[in-house]
């Protein structure tokens, strides 16, 4: 007999995110528009970003981000770069959007959240490490939630960003 799987406790937001072709271009709308700001911007590459992997592989790539707090969350807009990413392939297969959700548990433990995927059978589909202190990892959740829910261990908003808009 299968074990049913127990409900998590309740995942609380802590951020959203957008996957674009120019991030610069869609930072500027977004600050014209809904007036958020100021944005730190971040270039995702090596030597900060590491233990990069893709469907279970160990695959390098880079990205540019932009990230602006909006009480009580965080916004994210992702360029990829270099290297193949689930974003370049939601970029190929959907366009330009809403790419997805980061979610934490109620005591911030990362593996809690993993955990608890796992044993629901939803697999990692890219995962990375920024500095020494932030783990992300993006689950494989498009099909049962129609958006990707990423578990983090903290945001790169945390960190000095590479410029500043406006």
């Amino acid at each position: 007999m299968a074990m049913k799987a127990s409900v998590p406790p309740g995942l609380r937001i802590t951020q959203v995110a957008v996957v674009v072709k120019d991030l610069r271009k869609t930072m500027e709308a977004y600050h014209k528009t809904l007036g958020w700001g100021p944005w730190s911007v971040y270039e995702h590459k090596p030597p900060v970003l590491h233990h990069t992997t893709v469907h279970g592989k160990d695959v390098a790539y880079t990205m540019l981000g932009a990230e602006v707090h909006c009480d009580p969350i965080d916004f994210e807009i992702l360029e990829p770069l270099e290297g193949p990413s689930i974003y370049k392939e939601f970029l190929k297969e959907h366009g330009e959007g809403l790419h997805h959700v980061s979610v934490v548990s109620p005591k911030e433990d990362v593996r809690v959240v993993l955990d608890d995927f796992k044993r629901r059978g939803i697999e990692v589909a890219m995962s990375g490490r920024l500095g020494d202190n932030i783990e992300f990892y993006y689950m494989d959740t498009e099909p049962m939630l129609k958006m990707v829910a990423e578990t983090v261990s903290g945001h790169a908003i945390s960190l000095k960003p590479s410029w500043t808009y406006p």
